[in-house]
Parts: C-alpha cells; sequence; structure tokens
C-alpha cells in the first residue's frame, strides 16, 4: 500500500497540491479535512450543537458519508459547496478537536487507504498520527498573508480580515486540541509553498519519492 501524506494548516495548498500529486502518480486522492466538514454539516443540519461532544460522536459514527475528490456526499445529500461555508468553516475546529470523531474518522480513512491501496492523503495529522509509515511525509506551509490570500479567494463571502482571524483562530484550536494536534511529523519534509506555483511544489514532492532500484544496465 503506497501512502504519501499531505500535512499543514488551512490555505497552505494541501488539497490543490494533493490533487495534482494524485494526477501525477495515477493515485487515488483522499482530503480528510472534508471528512471533518461532513460532520460539521451534518450536526448543524440536525441543530446539534457542535460541542455536544457525545452527541456529536455518535453521529460521526453513524454517519453515511461519501467523499470523492471535490464531491463530499452526506446521508445522501450532496454537500460539496455547504462545507465550504462560512457557517461550517466557524465550528469545524470545534468538531474535530472531538476524540470520538478523530477516531471514527481516523478507522474510515484507513480503510480508505486498505481499499484504494493508497493514495495521496491530506489533512493535519496524517503523516504524525493516521499513517506514520507513510511512505512519505509532507509538511506544507506558507506566509500568513498568503494562506489568508487564497482563503479569501476560496470565500468570497468574507472579507480579507476576517478571513484572515478565521485561519488565526483555526490554527489556535488545531495546533493546541489534545487529540492529534496539528503538528509536522519527526521525519516530514517541510515545503514552504510562499512563493512556489504548484507544479513547481509537486516537482519538489516527486523528487522526494524513492526511484527504487536502479535498473541493471546489464
Amino acid at each position: 500500500m503506497r501512502v504519501i501524506a499531505i500535512d499543514g494548516p488551512a490555505g497552505s495548498g494541501k488539497s490543490t497540491v494533493a490533487r495534482a500529486l494524485a494526477r501525477r502518480l495515477d493515485l487515488d486522492y483522499l482530503d480528510t479535512g472534508a471528512m471533518y466538514r461532513a460532520v460539521t454539516f451534518a450536526a448543524l443540519r440536525r441543530m446539534i450543537d457542535p460541542d455536544e461532544v457525545d452527541v456529536v460522536g455518535a453521529l460521526a459514527e453513524d454517519l453515511e458519508m461519501d467523499v470523492v475528490d471535490a464531491a463530499v456526499t452526506v446521508d445522501g445529500v450532496d454537500a460539496s459547496l455547504e462545507i465550504r461555508g462560512p457557517e461550517v468553516t466557524s465550528a469545524v475546529s470545534i468538531v474535530a478537536a472531538n476524540p470520538r470523531v478523530r477516531a471514527e474518522l481516523r478507522y474510515r480513512q484507513r480503510e480508505w487507504a486498505e481499499k484504494h491501496g493508497g493514495g495521496v492523503i491530506e489533512g493535519r495529522d496524517i503523516g504524525s498520527v493516521v499513517f506514520p509509515e507513510a511512505e512519505l511525509k509532507v509538511y506544507l506551509t506558507a506566509s500568513e498573508d498568503v494562506r489568508a490570500a487564497r482563503r479569501h479567494q476560496e470565500a468570497a463571502e468574507l472579507d480579507y480580515e476576517q478571513t484572515r482571524a478565521m485561519i488565526a483562530d483555526r490554527d489556535a484550536l488545531d495546533s493546541t486540541r489534545a487529540d492529534s494536534p496539528l503538528r509536522e511529523a519527526d521525519d516530514a519534509v517541510l515545503v514552504d509553498t510562499t512563493d512556489l506555483g504548484v507544479e513547481e511544489i509537486v516537482d519538489r514532492i516527486v523528487a522526494l519519492l524513492d526511484p527504487g532500484p536502479a535498473a541493471d544496465p546489464g
């Protein structure tokens, strides 16, 4: 099973880079952040307070969820757009800090990898917790200004300062949660995407992969 783990904070370029890398390597792609957003969407849709740890945990364990590239279905409902909206974005860190939710989604992520024979999998704890034996672990980062600008382009309904503040809050919550906080795995390769284009980043990652034993010229 071949797993390439891509981690990093919001706006670092994880999704765009991971999709492009998956295409380059002819591997399947999984956005684990979309899974946490799907649980958050389901909780809000059912009028469940995201702070209700056990209720949200039970919801995650029973939820029908399908994540295929950018398409996300929750209990048979296409939630691809809604999970990226400001309501879900403002609550997802609370849900992502829920130990029951994390345990359930880690199980589903490993199950997905087994089914797909691995893949390019991106999130915030993929190399550090979910797949510690991944073939390659990459931690993407970028300047705060660039990350905010990228997210602002994706969420035009918020102004730049609101977007920047939301990213700062998300960074703080993700990096201080008790269960699987956002951090760079000890053996991850740090790639600063601030001044790099997508193809440049993918080139750098591909160059880090073990090409395998050289062919015998013999």
